[in-house]
């Protein structure tokens, strides 16, 4: 299973992966007609490797109307899984998360790779830049009345145009006693076309590519096309020009035998690609048809759906969104004076296996605690609501439909506090002092899981009184966390649970958020005994501090730091939610 962080990555492969075979198919349809016209193709496949798709059917998310309109279930699910096939599996029961899931080492590993991979090829590349740089500096001016530039080099390679936004012709010395006039014309009218047509600059965002995306050999692929095409684009615009078949075979021919082939593609000169295509193709005067009306119509249709279609892609993902709705909600007001009294009781579910919908109830709860659910903030990072609002309590029950996922939940929380609550906001990204949780010298001591996974477990029984250490006893199918707090201390007792939401408990206590940096993606058991801050004062001496707890009894660390994190500002909302 492909890790949440490794997604947007995966999917941006395979669109590109499939922009490419479109790319493809059209250059089989146009294989009778002009080279250059293929090149643009396999340019523009190339360079959609840069732009992920995301960006336009971000974009296209921006597009809402006020009554969204119902999207067929077949559409949106047809665009989903052939843009995005890699997606976040169905949703586990809806808990408030105090920080992201431990993250797991896959994507440390092949960046590690990735990075080895892009440094050793960019210094390859480099080396043979630099070759080039310093036979064009070593060079002597030649003064052919040629609209560029033009240097001799004693150097072996052949005559190719250096330079991408101020070309310079190099020639190897010499070069004009092995040619004749007319060779030498043809040869010369080859190297203007790629000036003219900035083919330097395409082979150096094409190297760029193929650095970036090493990994990918459909990238070296498509690259290989672009050079074979731009030679044979210029070949085409030599015999469009007049020059004899056979004299510029010959020239062509002639410098193959006493030069070598430019060392990087962009640096363009006049062997590569196939050789012996080129010459069939110059010897039978081989010039690509021009592309008729409908031909256009049909390349600039096709250029235009490749933007219009992941932009309609966002539209439809944003109106999908905009529909989510939980299939029965209830919210409303109650009173609970004591603030001690009451604890919310966040989300509870339905039993694994039922056909009915999910049934999501809290009791009791605080508004913030809604926000941070539906958008992914912490309460902590939650600010602008308004006084009134802030102590209000509140209780909600909603059935969500089986087999919805974690982002559609959330999705239907966030619609209905904008239905209902009239909720507006905007979100900030601001540097905050945070912890960053690592493993520590001796290794982690957390006890994993032996999990069995099995359908229709009987539900756990309750909570039990302490233990003899002080940890309250759970039943041995218990999942999940629950603590004792008192005044020795905070006793937290987890089962079948990831280290978020261990950290969960102890980030209060804290009192900044933690960054999880662990690596550790697994769920484990878990004794905790710690000083607990934010509820009921400890008596000196009768419990560590967080710091030292999870050091000595989880063998990890928290260490001081500073990140970016988002922080949602309330601009508006309501204290009563308003009728269905």
């Amino acid at each position: 299973m492909i890790p949440d962080s490794l997604a947007p990555l995966a999917n941006h492969l395979w669109q590109s992966t499939l922009f490419a075979g479109a790319a493809g198919l059209l250059t089989l349809a146009l294989r009778k007609h002009s080279a250059r016209v293929r090149n643009w193709v396999w340019v523009a496949a190339s360079f959609k490797f840069l732009v992920p798709l995301a960006l336009l059917v971000g974009m296209g998310s921006y597009v809402e109307w006020k009554a969204a309109p119902a999207i067929p279930p077949n559409v949106s699910a047809a665009v989903g899984q052939v843009s995005q096939p890699f997606v976040a599996g169905t949703l586990p029961s809806p808990r408030l998360a105090a920080l992201p899931a431990a993250p797991s080492r896959l994507p440390a590993i092949l960046f590690g790779i990735w990075a080895c991979g892009f440094f050793g090829i960019s210094i390859s590349w480099w080396i043979r830049w630099r070759r080039i740089a310093l036979s064009v500096r070593a060079g002597k001016p030649e003064q052919l009345g040629l609209p560029i530039r033009t240097v001799s080099s004693p150097s072996f390679l052949e005559p190719g145009v250096f330079g991408l936004f101020r070309p310079v012709l190099l020639l190897p010395e010499g070069i004009l006693d092995h040619l004749t006039a007319q060779q030498w014309r043809s040869i010369i009218a080859h190297e203007l076309c790629h000036v003219r047509n900035r083919d330097n600059l395409i082979g150096a965002i094409q190297m760029f590519v193929e650095t970036v995306f090493w990994f990918h050999p459909l990238v070296w692929w498509v690259g290989k096309r672009i050079f074979e095409e731009r030679e044979r684009a210029c070949d085409e615009e030599v015999l469009r020009l007049g020059s004899e078949p056979r004299i510029y075979a010959q020239g062509i021919l002639k410098i193959c035998e006493l030069y070598l082939e430019s060392p990087v593609r962009c640096v363009a000169g006049i062997s590569g690609a196939n050789l012996k295509k080129r010459i069939e193709s110059i010897m039978n005067h081989h010039i690509g048809m021009k592309l008729t009306a409908g031909k256009k119509l049909l390349v600039g249709g096709v250029s235009v759906l490749a933007v219009l279609l992941p932009f309609a892609a966002g539209v439809i993902r944003a109106q999908e969104q905009a529909n989510e709705r939980f299939e029965v909600a209830s919210i409303r007001r109650v009173e609970i004076p004591d603030v001690s009294a009451g604890v919310p009781v966040f989300p509870t579910t339905g039993g694994v296996g039922t056909s009915s919908p999910t049934r999501i109830s809290y009791h009791g709860t605080w508004i913030f605690a809604l926000v941070a659910e539906a958008f992914g903030v912490p309460g902590e990072r939650i600010s602008g609501i308004p006084a009134s609002v802030k102590k209000a309590r509140y209780d909600l029950i909603a059935n969500i439909p089986e087999g919805a996922t974690k982002e559609q939940y959330k999705r239907m929380l966030g619609n209905l506090l904008r239905d209902r609550f009239h909720l507006r906001f905007h979100l900030e990204s601001k540097s905050v002092p945070v912890y960053v949780l690592r493993v520590g010298k001796n290794g982690p001591k957390l006890k994993e899981t032996a999990r069995v996974d099995a359908v229709g477990t009987a539900p756990a029984g309750p909570i039990g009184a302490p233990d003899a250490d002080g940890f309250p006893t759970v039943p041995p199918n218990f999942k999940g966390s629950t603590g004792r707090p008192g005044p020795d201390g905070m006793f937290l007792t987890g089962q079948d649970v990831p280290l978020a939401e261990i950290m969960g408990w102890v980030q209060d206590s804290a009192g900044r958020p933690i960054i999880d940096e662990t690596g550790l993606a697994g769920r484990y058991d878990v004794k905790l005994h710690f000083e607990w801050k934010s509820r009921r004062p400890v008596e000196p001496g009768r419990a560590p501090s967080v710091f030292t707890a999870v050091e000595e009894q989880l063998g990890l660390k928290l260490e001081s730091a500073s990140r970016p994190l988002d922080h949602l500002i309330i601009d508006s909302m309501d204290i009563e939610p308003t009728e269905n």
